[in-house]
């Protein structure tokens, strides 16, 4: 019966991630059946942690991560939870020998979110992307390549600056939320107020950069994650374009969105590029 456990725990993950993001499904989709499950395994963690900082502000949000990191050591430990999004988790750490220093930098940056409201200096930024976004890609990677060590140590780099770019394009569009709703501000030194035109575009070069060389580690994905990958990218440069054509006092007044049947397109125009063999 342990194994019936796992396959609703698993269910419980893949049920979060299509509750909470629709584009990470999409892409999630067009992975290869043989890696997907561990996908969702991750995001559900992710954003389970995520939400503890981000939503529960009338409880202890101290007490509830630190709760919620515990019983992951232990799940890792037994090899079994009664949450079923981290029973899920730890299966996915185990099968693919996910170091645990990910999983730490990860819940690192979330706790920097419960009491770090600006981050003055670039190094402060990319430590929190690093913990953020930078390490779910690694993880991220590790199922990709099914554990090989030199497939991983490859693509390592390209995966990260992968992550980067989405992390950016994220902060960039939540600009607002982030700063009314969460008293937060990522970018270093950025004062909302004064955002500009070109404050944007040194923000925008950033992201190029690492949009630029995150593609060519896409490229050397093995096929079973090759277009789903694609598809993520595919989507988040969409949506940076979109926030690249918005005028600043927009984007600091409302959140940018790209509309489900621009999404769609994008698959479209994705499937066909992976079809001709040209990705």
């Amino acid at each position: 019966m342990k194994k019936l456990f796992d396959q609703v725990s698993e269910s419980c993950s893949k049920i979060v991630t299509e509750s909470y993001s629709t584009s990470f499904t999409l892409a999630t989709k067009m992975l290869d059946s043989s890696i997907r499950q561990d996908i969702y395994n991750i995001y559900g963690f992710v954003r389970f942690a995520d939400e503890i900082v981000d939503s529960f502000h009338n409880y202890d949000k101290k007490e509830l991560l630190n709760l919620f990191e515990k019983d992951l050591k232990k799940s890792i430990e037994d090899k079994i939870s009664l949450n079923p999004i981290l029973n899920s988790f730890q299966k996915t750490i185990h099968n693919y020998q996910i170091d645990y220093e990910l999983v730490d930098s990860f819940l690192k940056s979330m706790k920097l979110d419960l009491d770090k409201s600006k981050y003055l200096t670039k190094k402060e930024f990319d430590q929190y992307v690093y913990g953020s976004a930078d390490v779910v890609g690694l993880m991220c990677l590790k199922v990709f390549v099914k554990g090989n060590n030199q497939d991983y140590n490859n693509l390592k780099p390209y995966a990260m600056s992968l992550g980067s770019a989405f992390q950016k394009v994220n902060f960039l569009r939540d600009l607002k939320a982030d700063h009314d709703g969460l008293n937060r501000s990522y970018f270093p030194n950025l004062n909302i107020e004064e955002f500009d035109e070109e404050s944007k575009q040194i923000i925008l070069s950033e992201i190029d950069k690492d949009f630029s060389h995150a593609l060519k580690g896409i490229f050397q994905l093995p096929s079973s994650a090759k277009f789903g990958v694609y598809t993520a990218y595919k989507y988040y440069l969409k949506l940076l374009n979109k926030l690249r054509k918005t005028p600043p006092l927009k984007i600091k007044s409302s959140r940018i969105r790209v509309p489900n049947y621009q999404k769609v397109n994008v698959l479209a125009r994705s499937y066909v590029r992976y079809r001709l063999n040209i990705l």
